[in-house]
């Protein structure tokens, strides 16, 4: 038997066959340049519901992904069979950089994020002004989420038959924030549907709200081909709804090149993973008056420069006092 010393040449190597006939493994992966471009419309345990051109496919992940996951909104690259008959299954292959992301934890503690929608350009915040009673802290927890995931908000007012907007209106005015009242007799006629069109032209918009306040309803009415199941159901005791949207879905609006994301309504909106840092890039005006901030200045303690900054006239204090309500919204309190 020869013996392989130190300075032994590729050929005196042997090589054990390949007994399963298969190709080795390989770190090169394949660049995939002729796969079809797609948008996720609803991801259901493990496979994604995708819209290339026209049709709409059913896919899978790769595997080559590894444990990166693609969510409504998505733009990915799919290969495989893309003919969107029944029984056949494409295949994710890539997903393309994304403009902007949704992102909530479980809650403050969580340190898991869970990514709601991706490439949305505006967030509707949707609250009821009675039955559910409106939830503020939960409002301005979905605030920080937009200004640090880079979508528009936009604040959706229901049930103003039942109540006044007067005092949400005063609480979040400072914050220029565009927004539409509506009543259930509106979304009954479909008026309150057109006037929230207007505002959604040529966007990507995520609908987002907790439970009972008529989220799911307005998605009816701006999508009527497309119904989903509502609820009139509010506990009395909790004054909460029940969930009735499972799944985040993206629907068209017929006519235009608008489109509307219906999620799962949400009880809790978690920021574990927001940097209260980007919160003052959603106040341009305030930005100036925080170079003479200490380092890691939180903008809410005794030495942060923008109280001398709003002192001397540069800004309004309205508008320091709303960016530190949003900053102080992470500290949990009752009824949140």
């Amino acid at each position: 038997m020869r013996r392989y010393g130190k300075h032994t040449d590729e050929d005196d190597i042997r090589s054990r066959p390949n007994r399963k006939g298969n190709r080795p493994r390989t770190h090169i992966r394949p660049k995939h340049e002729d796969a079809a471009e797609g948008m996720v419309l609803t991801v259901d345990r493990g496979r994604l519901t995708c819209l290339v051109g026209d049709r709409v496919i059913l896919a899978m992940k790769a595997r080559e992904l590894g444990r990166k996951a693609a969510v409504v909104g998505d733009r990915v690259a799919l290969v495989g069979d893309l003919s969107g008959r029944k029984d056949t299954l494409a295949r994710i292959v890539r997903i393309e950089e994304r403009s902007s992301v949704l992102r909530r934890t479980a809650d403050d503690d969580d340190p898991y994020e869970r990514v709601v929608v991706a490439n949305a350009d505006q967030l509707a915040i949707v609250t009821a002004l009675a039955d559910p009673e409106p939830r503020p802290r939960l409002i301005d927890r979905c605030l920080v989420a937009a200004y640090d995931g880079g979508l528009t908000p936009l604040l959706v007012m229901t049930k103003s038959d039942l109540a006044p907007p007067d005092k949400l209106l005063e609480l979040y005015g400072d914050l220029d924030i565009p927004y539409v009242v509506t009543s259930r007799e509106e979304l009954q006629s479909g008026d309150a549907a057109d006037r929230v069109r207007e505002l959604l032209d040529g966007r990507i918009t995520a609908f987002v709200g907790h439970s009972g306040v008529g989220k799911t309803t307005l998605v009816n009415a701006l999508v009527p081909e497309e119904r989903r199941r509502t609820t009139g159901h509010v506990n009395a005791v909790t004054g909460r709804g029940r969930h009735t949207t499972t799944s985040a879905l993206a629907l068209p609006l017929a006519g235009t090149d608008s489109w509307v994301v219906d999620t799962p309504g949400v009880r809790s909106f978690g920021l574990a993973h927001i940097d209260p840092s980007r919160v003052i890039n959603a106040f341009p005006d305030l930005v100036p008056g925080t170079e003479g901030c200490p380092r890691a200045c939180s903008h809410d303690e005794p030495d942060c420069a923008l109280d001398a900054w709003v002192t001397e006239g540069h800004a309004d204090p309205a508008r320091l006092y709303s960016l530190r309500r949003l900053l102080s919204t992470r500290e949990p309190r009752e009824g949140d």
